[in-house]
């Protein structure tokens, strides 16, 4: 019966050594990605592929695609509709959304017109059209088209006041390179951490994993 008690005894001495478990992590941010004019969730299938190499989980990614050849201010819209349907199914309080091109001009009046700063963390802005460019001269019959053109009273609304609102964080990337964005500074952003590229094609920039893992980590941060 002694020796008994003692294995008892040192079995459970022997639990209370164990660690506890950690608990569960949280669920990371989702992310919800933008394409551009003419473009589609399958521009994305590089990134999601860096970003699942850094540790995302496939249902924290998500595609929004939109009417290229409608009006950007549906579009955008549609944007707040489909963040309210992530967080929904993810249960989280904010997104993250990277986009490019005519997808900027997508988030941004989503964020600073129909008040998604506080449903967006961060902002990741790929070769966007955020002051417009002149490229979209080749395609004035479209309203897309009109409302990218610099100058345009989409563009001129959307630069108004702060650049930057609310306690999301902004970062951009663009390139003298990019052919597409005129000027191409036009995607920098006043109060965004705005990242030079060497040497970058528009359409390259979605296949760039050297880009999109930076993008990763500026989420990540």
């Amino acid at each position: 019966m002694r020796r008994l008690l003692v294995l008892v005894t040192a079995l459970l001495t022997a639990i209370a050594l164990i660690p506890a478990a950690p608990a569960a992590a949280a669920p990371g941010t989702p992310v919800i990605f933008v394409h551009g004019y003419t473009g589609s969730a399958s521009n994305w299938t590089t990134a999601m592929s860096v970003f699942r190499a850094g540790g995302y989980a496939g249902s924290e990614l998500f595609a929004y695609e939109y009417n290229s050849y409608g009006n950007n201010i549906t579009n955008a819209q549609g944007l707040a509709g489909y963040v309210s349907q992530v967080r929904a199914r993810t249960g989280a309080s904010q997104v993250d959304i990277v986009n490019h091109s005519m997808g900027g001009l997508v988030s941004l009046w989503y964020v600073k017109q129909l008040g998604g700063a506080q449903y967006v963390r961060r902002l990741a802005s790929i070769a966007g059209a955020n002051h417009g460019t002149t490229y979209a001269g080749a395609c004035l019959v479209y309203v897309t088209c009109q409302q990218m053109y610099p100058g345009s009273s989409f563009i001129n609304t959307l630069s108004a006041g702060d650049e930057t609102p609310g306690s999301t964080r902004y970062a951009t990337w663009y390139s003298p390179c990019d052919g597409i964005i005129i000027p191409y500074t036009s995607t920098v952003l006043s109060g965004a951490t705005n990242n030079y590229v060497a040497c970058e094609t528009h359409l390259g920039f979605l296949t760039s994993t050297t880009t999109l893992t930076q993008i990763r980590s500026f989420l990540g941060s």
